[in-house]
């Protein structure tokens, strides 16, 4: 069993926030595959799902972003699975805004929700969905990225989903490789 998991904040008012993008990522995810979540468990919303042969549960931690790590540990820990297990789909600052890259392992990069769950373990897969910075003086990060995204790049992201889907259904199938060969090397 797999556990793919997208980071976000609950709530209307947090929907289209850049640091919402792995709910929205993972709202695609569901409704492409035709699946639907099957209601509150694990302080997630869940739905336990089959991606080939492989049985996967699907989380959107309701805990905030800072504290995904509580739902994803309770999850891991109730299937006795460990942390190589999970997939995690995040907004990453430090990647270009409208571009995404896998990884596996590696710090938080000062994202709360990813620190969060590296205290489980840090060899996890990351889809990162970049956001980038902005580049004038005396942002604040946090408004930044709890910030809604610009139109073109709402845009971006809408076009853009198909190749995040694809990357995720090459990790759940363990190809991570392939997968970072083939979407780690776009422009």
């Amino acid at each position: 069993m797999k556990v793919l998991a997208g980071l976000g904040n609950p709530g209307r008012q947090h929907l289209f926030n850049r640091h919402n993008l792995g709910f929205l990522a993972i709202d695609a995810y569901m409704a492409f595959k035709g699946f639907s979540f099957e209601g509150k468990r694990f302080q997630s919303e869940f739905a336990k799902v089959k991606v080939g042969s492989q049985d996967v549960l699907v989380l959107k931690p309701q805990t905030y972003m800072n504290r995904s790590g509580e739902a994803i540990g309770e999850a891991l820990r109730f299937f006795k699975l460990k942390i190589e297990d999970l997939i995690v789909v995040h907004d990453e600052i430090d990647l270009p805004a409208k571009s995404f890259r896998l990884k596996q392992g590696g710090g938080h990069g000062g994202n709360n929700g990813l620190r969060s769950i590296i205290p489980i373990g840090e060899n996890f897969i990351r889809v990162r969905m970049g956001v980038g910075r902005p580049t004038h003086p005396g942002y604040d990060v946090a408004d930044y990225v709890l910030g809604d995204l610009e139109k073109e790049e709402l845009d971006f992201w809408q076009n853009e989903m198909t190749s995040v889907i694809d990357a995720v259904d090459l990790c759940l199938e363990n190809k991570l490789s392939l997968a970072m060969n083939k979407f780690n090397r776009r422009d």
